[in-house]
């Protein structure tokens, strides 16, 4: 099992008990199930629920947690005989009991005369989520349709996970360091790879030497107006420009969330290194701005109105910027959020829709520019986001008839060709925000284009 520099059933029981003055129902929450591939023995890697990590704290596989007036109870199965065999010796079910501070630990088969009135989550493998509602006699909704208790625990769960405690914030740094130096090396072993394949292969390599795993598919490649390209067969080429985003997820499930991008060759072109610092501009000015009570709306409105401005001065776009934002003209080249919650996730509680993205009373926009942002709340001491500003050129929007036609007046066309060697830039880091402002977590790992450009050529 993971050690801690921390007590883990302390941390686990604050976060139980800020819990229970939240909601007045007994909680039940399931870890889920490893779902097989081709058969029962092949299992693709486990990954628990989250919520069920957040209060459990350890990667159980078919393991349920209830929390009722004070008290944890563990339900777990003690592993059988044979499976010493295969994966050698096992916690006990009392072991894992002592080690997340549970009151009680019973066989999962007691589960059933404990169910009345809880409140739950859904998991997503569907094994689990039958038992869920035939334990509990009824269909757990998905998270955009939640009501009653369910939607109470919800509610509440997003209220404690906004913010993060010590503990979370200390793995989070281990993920974050971890992929820092993934990133290094796939800069590195750029002066020899031939393919996408073999960065992605080297960056990923130094997350598994370290015992975690991807937090998300890894994007690696000179297609980077593919947003989540998960191809890499592409070949490397002198004058292309390489996106990495790549992730480290550890071994408790805290995620770490990284975009970099850099040139092939090691020298940023005249038109890409103009792009880049565009996007570092906007990427800087709005950590800058954050700190408790600012609106993150305002952060992808502001880093908006930077990319904007700075296309306006390159020729590309037309007319005043503000104008131009308001009327979502920089979306044809910035069409997603600024950014998005990180933690147990990396999109911390999308599972539960925009209701931890989204302020009570707030719903997403129909407009092109933000129609994509999946964090409109005010930002809080404790709160980790990411902010990912960046610039891209998307065939289906910019060869959309549609889009054309309505911003036919404000786009130089012809200057934009002169830009062809910039499919892609995006520049991301993972932001803590503080009492007083913020702190940059990934700051360990450059962003300045001339520290890229060492960082490529210190290997050619």
């Amino acid at each position: 099992m993971p050690k801690h520099a921390y007590s883990l059933p302390t941390i686990l029981k604050n976060r139980r008990v800020k819990l229970e003055s939240l909601i007045s129902n007994p909680v039940i929450l399931w870890s889920g199930k490893a779902i097989s591939r081709n058969f029962p023995a092949n299992k693709y890697p486990f990954r628990p629920s989250s919520h069920f990590l957040y209060f459990a704290g350890l990667p159980l596989e078919n393991a349920v947690i209830r929390l009722f007036k004070g008290i944890l109870e563990l339900f777990f199965d003690d592993p059988p005989t044979k499976a010493s065999l295969w994966h050698g010796e096992l916690p006990t079910r009392k072991e894992v009991a002592s080690l997340i501070g549970a009151d009680e630990a019973y066989p999962l088969k007691e589960l059933n005369s404990k169910t009345q009135e809880a409140a739950t989550i859904a998991v997503q493998d569907p094994v689990t989520y039958q038992q869920q509602c035939q334990l509990l006699q009824r269909t757990i909704q998905p998270s955009n349709q939640l009501t009653g208790i369910d939607l109470d625990l919800a509610t509440a769960i997003v209220q404690l996970r906004l913010q993060q405690d010590q503990a979370a914030i200390a793995e989070l740094r281990k993920s974050i360091a971890v992929s820092v130096t993934a990133h290094q090396a796939g800069m590195k072993a750029t002066a020899t790879a031939k393919t996408e394949a073999e960065i992605r292969g080297a960056m990923e390599g130094v997350i598994m030497a370290h015992d975690m795993t991807c937090a998300y598919n890894s994007i690696v490649t000179v297609q980077g107006e593919v947003l989540h390209n998960e191809q890499y067969h592409n070949a490397l080429k002198s004058g292309d420009l390489l996106l990495a985003d790549v992730g480290a997820e550890n071994a408790l499930g805290w995620a770490a969330d990284i975009t970099r991008t850099w040139p092939v060759s090691g020298k940023f072109s005249s038109t890409q290194r103009a792009i880049y610092d565009l996007v570092l501009a906007a990427h800087d000015n709005c950590i800058a701005q954050m700190q408790p009570g600012v609106e993150y709306r305002e952060i992808h409105l502001l880093a908006a109105r930077i990319i904007a401005e700075g296309l306006v001065d390159l020729g590309i776009l037309r007319g005043n910027p503000t104008d131009l934002v308001d009327r979502d003209a920089h979306a044809l080249f910035f069409p997603h959020g600024i950014g998005h919650l990180l933690g147990l996730d990396v999109h911390d509680m999308e599972d539960l829709g925009d209701l931890a993205g989204y302020e009570t009373g707030r719903t997403r926009s129909d407009r092109f520019g933000l129609g994509y942002l999946r964090l409109d709340r005010t930002l809080r001491s404790g709160m980790v986001v990411t902010i990912e500003p960046g610039f891209y050129q998307v065939r289906g929007i910019l060869h959309n008839h549609d889009l054309r036609s309505k911003y036919d007046d404000v786009v130089n066309w012809e200057r934009l060709t002169q830009f062809a060697d910039v499919r892609g830039i995006r520049i991301e880091d993972d932001v803590l925000i503080t009492d007083s402002g913020t702190e940059v977590l990934t700051a360990d790992l450059p962003t300045a284009a001339a520290d890229i450009e060492d960082l490529v050529m210190d290997q050619k």
